[in-house]
């Protein structure tokens, strides 16, 4: 079904409470990042030039494991060496293929004054994704339904810095698995007109979004504007299986971009050492990147990969540690090396609540991230316990860290420069600048006010019942889901999604099967 790519939304007036949120705070979305702080760079070009060449006598020597019979005979056709599932692919091979990933595209929203672009400076913050629990408006941590996933999509719609609803934020259980994919796209389509991800649970699961994606936007429009983003988990070392393999197929041969997501327990199932361990995944990431453009040459490809390093004590995967930082660094320095745009995660909290360990965890983090360069900033908002939940508390916690990175990211500000410097005579030796009229015409502007975090006197705290951020957060986002406004879908656009989720949900059965072929 073509369906011409929706307009701008025309949101109703409301209740008192929308009108008071907004007018006392926006909740607009902030344009893509553009990202002007220096990149970290902690190689020199002859250890960049070392990992790749230990990355390609990898891909030549010991080969890619690809479990699809589809992969191997496109692999066969390619020109690759064969022995069974393993693939090893010459590094001429794979050269010529990632250079026909584009470098930057623009990710199209249904509003599309929420299109962003995404390469080179260009960055965007993404929510979350996969939680089997929550901690929700209580800090409960239980199981989620599909009412908890809406209420975090529009958390998502909220939230200025974030650019994305992403998709299942949490795993919604009051639905079944077999199914569950499409109730999750259709929330993602409905409760925000911001750009969001596809599921790539089985092939027939990302065919059924790339068909929504068509009805939202049309097919005409999908074949040349990427507007969504599927995520492909490699199985670390060096293996790719059918599902994510048919995925990414079903998303390449639709031009829409996908993430080549090695997933890393470092010290597991990678060597104990940063260099090797980057080494390897820089393999497993090249190998599916070369395999998306087999796919479809010039189609979207994002270099991902998941970093978490693992306790030898316990055996536990650990956030917020100095190897991950390291990595982030090496990683964004891989992705320059062979110009395509990269993946990391943010804001990670191994954390039972948001607690000061949450805290520390999330901004090491979200500093490396920051002046590594990614570009597609997942797992930004609400990330806890190893991502065993998602908390609604460090969810709006998070996403006001974001729109503080963004701030940061965009560098001091000097188009007021001279009017600013021209103060300092008027005010003098011992004066204050509170009163002046450049600080009345810019105080709201200059320097970035916090909203979750308290920097009162003890005493106005204590009589404010001394909150601590957990309950102000929660009060948070209590507000900002009062004044939401749904930006309404096309009736029409909508009538067609519902009767497609109708009709796919009579054809599968409701099973708790992840690989259906229905």
């Amino acid at each position: 079904m073509d369906v011409q790519a929706p307009k701008s939304p025309v949101r109703a007036g409301g209740r008192a409470a929308r009108r008071s949120l907004r007018s006392t705070r926006d909740v607009a979305m902030l344009p893509g990042l553009t990202n002007t702080l220096p990149h970290c760079e902690i190689m020199d070009d002859g250890q960049v030039e070392k990992i790749d060449a230990a990355s390609m006598d990898i891909l030549e020597n010991v080969g890619v494991v690809f479990r699809d019979e589809i992969a191997l005979n496109d692999w066969r056709r390619a020109g690759a060496k064969l022995v069974g599932e393993r693939v090893y692919l010459d590094r001429g091979l794979v050269r010529e293929l990632i250079a026909t990933i584009p470098a930057s595209f623009t990710y199209h929203a249904r509003n599309p004054a929420n299109n962003v672009a995404l390469g080179g400076r260009q960055a965007v913050f993404v929510p979350m994704t996969g939680a089997p629990y929550l901690r929700d408006l209580e800090d409960v941590r239980r199981n989620p339904t599909l009412e908890d996933l809406a209420m975090f999509h529009k958390l998502s719609h909220m939230s200025p810095a974030l650019h994305s609803t992403a998709h299942h934020i949490v795993e919604p259980y009051d639905h079944p698995i077999s199914q569950r994919h499409l109730r999750i796209t259709y929330s993602s389509m409905k409760h925000s007109d911001k750009m969001f991800m596809g599921m790539t649970t089985s092939p027939r699961n990302a065919e059924d979004v790339m068909e929504m994606c068509a009805i939202l936007f049309g097919d005409v429009f999908l074949e040349s504007h990427p507007v969504t983003t599927g995520n492909c988990n490699g199985n670390s070392p060096l293996v790719w299986d059918e599902t994510m393999l048919g995925a990414m197929r079903a998303f390449c041969r639709r031009n829409q971009p996908v993430l080549c997501s090695p997933f890393v327990l470092g010290g597991a199932n990678t060597p104990a050492s940063v260099p090797a361990t980057v080494a390897q995944l820089n393999a497993e990431a090249l190998s599916a990147l070369a395999y998306s453009q087999v796919i479809r040459k010039g189609a979207p490809a994002i270099y991902g990969h998941y970093l978490s390093t693992v306790s030898m004590r316990s055996g536990a995967p650990m956030a917020g540690t100095p190897e991950i930082s390291l990595m982030n660094f090496m990683i964004g320095q891989m992705a320059r090396y062979y110009n395509v745009p990269w993946r990391t995660s943010n804001l990670l909290g191994g954390a039972k609540t948001l607690d000061a360990q949450a805290g520390y965890e999330s901004a090491t983090t979200l500093s490396a991230v920051m002046h590594a360069g990614a570009h597609y900033i997942w797992h930004s908002a609400g990330w806890n316990e190893a991502g065993m939940h998602c908390s609604v508390a460090k969810f709006v916690v998070d996403a006001e860290q974001c729109a503080m990175a963004y701030r940061m990211a965009q560098g001091p500000q000097w188009n007021d420069f001279e009017t600013a410097l021209a103060a300092v005579p008027d005010v003098g030796p011992g004066g204050h600048y509170l009163g002046h009229p450049h600080t009345q015409e810019h105080f709201q502007t200059a320097y970035f006010m916090p909203e979750l975090f308290d920097n009162n006197s003890i005493e106005q705290w204590t009589a404010e019942g001394s909150k601590e951020i957990t309950a102000r957060a929660l009060d948070h986002a209590r507000a900002l889901l009062a004044a939401y406004e749904e930006p309404q879908l096309d009736a029409a656009i909508n009538e067609a999604l519902l009767d497609y989720i109708d009709r796919r949900e009579r054809q599968i059965p409701p099973a708790d099967a992840l690989n259906q072929e229905y």
